[in-house]
């Protein structure tokens, strides 16, 4: 994947099953590509912060309805580490706001990640609104990471909405030939590269 992505995500699954070394090897494996511990942080935020950034991560998942203390805490420990968090809304998913009008985050904080939640996709659930959310996300300012059942399906849509990240998992992960569908995904965006946290309104 190293030739095609800018950012690999260590999922939550990955995460739980080999623990930091998931991270480690990643590093190894792709020096030159940052990556991205989905950690969904709801509390412990700085020990969480100094484990992943620790070992190399240089992003880190932080759940929406977490504490405005850990909030802090992360963001602290991310400033530090010279690193960037990405705060999950998926305990929101589907409902019509995701973060509260006055909510503020840290300033290490680049991003508003936008699920669609594996298991309500799993049930059957085709809702589109994690694609509209990504519209009212960047109305109030926040740079968006849309993840969930993006692969060449559904492409089209996504980019149409012009997320800043894209997370494509089992489109890839679970795909016969991984390398051709993550070529072929790169090969569409129309601007890939676009949204680092440098370029944060």
């Amino acid at each position: 994947m190293k030739a095609f992505a800018d950012i690999i995500e260590i999922g939550t699954p990955l995460l739980k099953r080999l623990g930091l070394s998931a991270i480690t090897t990643a590093r190894e494996l792709c020096p030159d590509v940052m990556v991205l511990a989905d950690t969904k942080t709801v509390d412990g935020g700085q020990l969480e912060a100094d484990m992943v950034f620790g070992a190399g991560a240089a992003f880190m998942t932080v759940l929406s309805c977490a504490s405005s203390a850990t909030h802090e805490a992360v963001g602290k420990r991310a400033a530090a580490f010279g690193a960037t968090v990405i705060v999950d809304t998926i305990t929101e998913a589907g409902k019509a706001e995701l973060l509260p009008l006055d909510a503020v985050f840290p300033e290490s904080f680049g991003y508003v990640a936008v699920h669609s939640p594996t298991d309500a996709r799993l049930a059957g659930n085709t809702s589109t609104s994690h694609l509209e959310a990504v519209r009212k996300m960047h109305d109030r300012g926040f740079l968006v990471s849309l993840a969930g059942g993006i692969g060449p399906d559904t492409l089209e849509a996504v980019i149409a909405v012009e997320p800043e990240i894209l997370v494509v998992g089992s489109a890839i992960t679970e795909s016969a030939n991984p390398k051709e569908v993550a070529r072929w995904i790169r090969d569409r965006l129309p601007n890939p590269g676009r949204g680092w946290p440098s370029d944060k309104r």
